[in-house]
Protein backbone atom coordinates (compact mmCIF):
# COMPACT_ATOMS: atom_id res chain seq x y z
CA UNK A 1 0.00 0.00 0.00
CA UNK A 2 1.42 3.08 -0.79
CA UNK A 3 -0.06 7.19 -0.41
CA UNK A 4 -0.20 9.74 -3.14
CA UNK A 5 1.78 12.57 -2.56
CA UNK A 6 -0.37 14.98 -1.63
CA UNK A 7 0.23 15.88 2.03
CA UNK A 8 1.53 11.91 3.43
CA UNK A 9 1.37 13.15 7.35
CA UNK A 10 -2.52 14.08 6.62
CA UNK A 11 -3.16 10.84 4.76
CA UNK A 12 -1.76 8.88 7.77
CA UNK A 13 -3.54 11.19 10.03
CA UNK A 14 -7.15 10.06 8.30
CA UNK A 15 -6.17 6.00 7.56
CA UNK A 16 -5.09 5.83 11.58
CA UNK A 17 -8.02 8.17 12.70
CA UNK A 18 -10.35 5.26 11.40
CA UNK A 19 -9.16 2.41 12.33
CA UNK A 20 -8.97 3.99 15.81
CA UNK A 21 -12.60 5.07 15.42
CA UNK A 22 -13.29 1.48 14.60
CA UNK A 23 -11.88 -0.16 17.55
CA UNK A 24 -9.12 -2.42 15.23
CA UNK A 25 -5.82 -0.86 17.35
CA UNK A 26 -6.50 -1.88 20.98
CA UNK A 27 -5.36 0.80 23.45
CA UNK A 28 -2.54 -1.58 25.53
CA UNK A 29 -0.64 -2.66 21.97
CA UNK A 30 1.71 -0.44 21.01
CA UNK A 31 1.85 1.27 17.44
CA UNK A 32 4.62 -0.35 15.58
CA UNK A 33 5.99 2.53 13.49
CA UNK A 34 7.80 -0.04 11.46
CA UNK A 35 5.60 -1.67 10.14
CA UNK A 36 3.40 0.78 9.48
CA UNK A 37 5.79 3.05 7.37
CA UNK A 38 6.75 -0.71 5.53
CA UNK A 39 2.18 -0.09 4.71
CA UNK A 40 2.05 2.80 3.62
CA UNK A 41 5.44 2.36 1.50
CA UNK A 42 6.83 5.72 3.72
CA UNK A 43 9.85 7.25 5.96
CA UNK A 44 9.24 7.37 9.46
CA UNK A 45 9.64 11.13 9.05
CA UNK A 46 5.53 11.46 8.27
CA UNK A 47 4.51 9.01 10.35
CA UNK A 48 5.96 10.47 13.27
CA UNK A 49 4.06 13.88 12.52
CA UNK A 50 0.89 11.84 12.20
CA UNK A 51 1.39 10.26 15.48
CA UNK A 52 1.93 13.36 17.42
CA UNK A 53 -1.18 14.95 15.73
CA UNK A 54 -3.01 12.27 16.70
CA UNK A 55 -1.61 12.30 20.44
CA UNK A 56 -2.46 16.06 20.18
CA UNK A 57 -6.05 15.27 18.86
CA UNK A 58 -5.91 12.77 21.93
CA UNK A 59 -6.48 9.32 19.93
CA UNK A 60 -2.75 8.39 20.88
CA UNK A 61 -0.50 8.82 24.29
CA UNK A 62 3.33 8.31 24.07
CA UNK A 63 5.41 6.59 26.59
CA UNK A 64 8.90 7.14 26.92
CA UNK A 65 10.90 4.39 25.75
CA UNK A 66 8.15 2.58 24.53
CA UNK A 67 6.30 4.69 21.66
CA UNK A 68 2.41 5.35 20.83
CA UNK A 69 -0.79 3.89 22.18
CA UNK A 70 -4.17 4.24 22.01
CA UNK A 71 -5.09 6.53 24.62
CA UNK A 72 -7.97 4.48 26.53
CA UNK A 73 -11.78 5.79 26.94
CA UNK A 74 -12.68 6.25 30.53
CA UNK A 75 -15.94 7.86 32.27
CA UNK A 76 -13.32 10.82 33.84
CA UNK A 77 -12.40 11.77 30.60
CA UNK A 78 -16.14 11.66 29.47
CA UNK A 79 -17.44 13.62 32.71
CA UNK A 80 -14.84 16.59 31.99
CA UNK A 81 -14.98 16.81 28.17
CA UNK A 82 -19.12 16.97 28.59
CA UNK A 83 -18.86 19.00 31.75
CA UNK A 84 -17.50 22.02 29.68
CA UNK A 85 -19.31 21.51 27.26
CA UNK A 86 -22.52 22.01 29.31
CA UNK A 87 -21.13 25.12 30.73
CA UNK A 88 -19.77 26.87 27.35
CA UNK A 89 -21.76 25.38 24.31
CA UNK A 90 -25.70 26.44 24.87
CA UNK A 91 -24.56 30.27 25.45
CA UNK A 92 -22.09 30.06 22.20
CA UNK A 93 -24.86 28.17 20.01
CA UNK A 94 -27.55 30.87 21.09
CA UNK A 95 -25.09 33.46 19.99
CA UNK A 96 -24.07 32.18 17.30
CA UNK A 97 -27.91 31.66 16.29
CA UNK A 98 -28.49 35.70 16.15
CA UNK A 99 -25.56 36.44 14.20
CA UNK A 100 -25.96 34.08 11.83
CA UNK A 101 -25.78 35.05 7.67
CA UNK A 102 -27.63 33.01 5.16
CA UNK A 103 -24.24 31.35 4.31
CA UNK A 104 -23.91 30.18 7.79
CA UNK A 105 -27.55 28.79 7.85
CA UNK A 106 -26.49 26.60 4.68
CA UNK A 107 -23.90 25.47 5.61
CA UNK A 108 -25.36 24.15 9.11
CA UNK A 109 -27.78 22.36 7.38
CA UNK A 110 -25.72 20.80 4.44
CA UNK A 111 -23.77 19.91 7.32
CA UNK A 112 -26.45 17.94 9.26
CA UNK A 113 -27.48 16.68 5.80
CA UNK A 114 -23.81 14.84 5.99
CA UNK A 115 -23.76 13.49 9.35
CA UNK A 116 -26.94 11.89 9.46
CA UNK A 117 -26.10 9.97 5.86
CA UNK A 118 -23.18 8.60 7.50
CA UNK A 119 -24.54 7.60 10.74
CA UNK A 120 -27.39 6.26 9.11
CA UNK A 121 -24.35 3.79 7.12
CA UNK A 122 -22.59 3.50 10.69
CA UNK A 123 -19.63 5.16 9.02
CA UNK A 124 -17.04 5.43 12.08
CA UNK A 125 -16.15 8.93 10.98
CA UNK A 126 -19.91 9.90 11.68
CA UNK A 127 -18.47 11.38 15.11
CA UNK A 128 -16.29 13.91 12.83
CA UNK A 129 -19.35 14.56 11.01
CA UNK A 130 -21.55 15.15 14.22
CA UNK A 131 -18.53 17.66 15.34
CA UNK A 132 -18.73 18.81 11.79
CA UNK A 133 -22.37 20.05 12.65
CA UNK A 134 -22.29 21.02 16.23
CA UNK A 135 -19.25 23.43 15.35
CA UNK A 136 -21.63 25.02 12.28
CA UNK A 137 -23.74 26.16 14.79
CA UNK A 138 -21.25 27.52 17.24
CA UNK A 139 -18.74 29.38 15.02
CA UNK A 140 -20.63 32.39 13.80
CA UNK A 141 -20.47 33.49 17.42
CA UNK A 142 -17.53 35.09 16.40
CA UNK A 143 -16.30 34.34 19.53
CA UNK A 144 -12.48 33.03 19.23
CA UNK A 145 -11.07 32.02 21.75
CA UNK A 146 -14.67 30.35 22.75
CA UNK A 147 -14.41 28.51 19.40
CA UNK A 148 -11.07 27.01 19.81
CA UNK A 149 -11.70 25.43 22.74
CA UNK A 150 -15.05 23.80 21.79
CA UNK A 151 -13.27 22.41 18.59
CA UNK A 152 -10.88 20.76 21.08
CA UNK A 153 -13.72 20.10 23.27
CA UNK A 154 -15.18 18.03 19.96
CA UNK A 155 -12.30 16.20 18.96
CA UNK A 156 -11.90 15.15 22.07
CA UNK A 157 -15.42 13.69 21.97
CA UNK A 158 -15.31 12.44 18.16
CA UNK A 159 -14.65 8.47 19.96
CA UNK A 160 -17.10 9.15 22.62
CA UNK A 161 -19.47 10.12 19.84
CA UNK A 162 -18.66 6.57 17.68
CA UNK A 163 -19.48 4.50 21.43
CA UNK A 164 -22.60 6.46 21.73
CA UNK A 165 -24.20 6.02 18.30
CA UNK A 166 -23.16 1.75 18.93
CA UNK A 167 -26.96 0.83 20.25
CA UNK A 168 -29.15 0.19 17.58
CA UNK A 169 -32.02 3.40 18.01
CA UNK A 170 -29.14 6.06 18.84
CA UNK A 171 -28.95 7.02 15.12
CA UNK A 172 -32.74 7.95 15.05
CA UNK A 173 -33.28 9.58 18.68
CA UNK A 174 -29.82 11.67 17.60
CA UNK A 175 -31.39 13.06 14.27
CA UNK A 176 -34.36 14.18 16.22
CA UNK A 177 -32.04 15.69 18.45
CA UNK A 178 -30.63 17.27 15.64
CA UNK A 179 -33.16 18.34 14.05
CA UNK A 180 -34.53 20.22 16.88
CA UNK A 181 -31.63 22.20 17.46
CA UNK A 182 -31.07 23.46 13.61
CA UNK A 183 -34.58 24.21 13.71
CA UNK A 184 -34.65 26.63 16.81
CA UNK A 185 -31.16 27.84 15.43
CA UNK A 186 -32.35 28.69 11.85
CA UNK A 187 -34.91 30.97 13.39
CA UNK A 188 -32.45 32.29 16.51
CA UNK A 189 -35.34 30.75 19.13
CA UNK A 190 -32.28 31.12 21.46
CA UNK A 191 -34.37 29.97 24.53
CA UNK A 192 -35.42 27.11 23.43
CA UNK A 193 -31.80 26.63 21.77
CA UNK A 194 -30.18 26.59 24.28
CA UNK A 195 -32.47 24.09 26.62
CA UNK A 196 -32.10 21.82 23.69
CA UNK A 197 -28.52 22.23 23.40
CA UNK A 198 -27.58 21.76 27.15
CA UNK A 199 -30.12 18.59 26.96
CA UNK A 200 -28.55 17.19 24.00
CA UNK A 201 -25.42 17.10 25.71
CA UNK A 202 -26.37 15.85 29.13
CA UNK A 203 -28.17 13.23 27.63
CA UNK A 204 -25.06 12.21 25.60
CA UNK A 205 -23.76 12.12 28.60
CA UNK A 206 -25.80 10.31 30.76
CA UNK A 207 -25.59 7.84 27.79
CA UNK A 208 -22.12 7.39 28.20
CA UNK A 209 -21.64 7.09 31.98
CA UNK A 210 -23.87 3.54 31.19
CA UNK A 211 -22.02 2.12 28.48
CA UNK A 212 -18.54 2.90 29.84
CA UNK A 213 -19.42 1.67 33.68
Amino acid sequence: MSLEVRNIADQIVDLLRERILAGNVRADSPIRQDALASEFGVSKIPLREALARLEQDGLLVSQPHRGYFVRPMTLAEVEDIYALRLKIEPDAVATAAKLATQQDRELATKALATFKREAASRNVSGGAHNRAFHLSLVRPCRQNVTIDILERLHVLSDRYVCKHLEPLGRNKRADSEHDGLLESWLVSNTKRLTVLTHKHIANTLADLREQLT
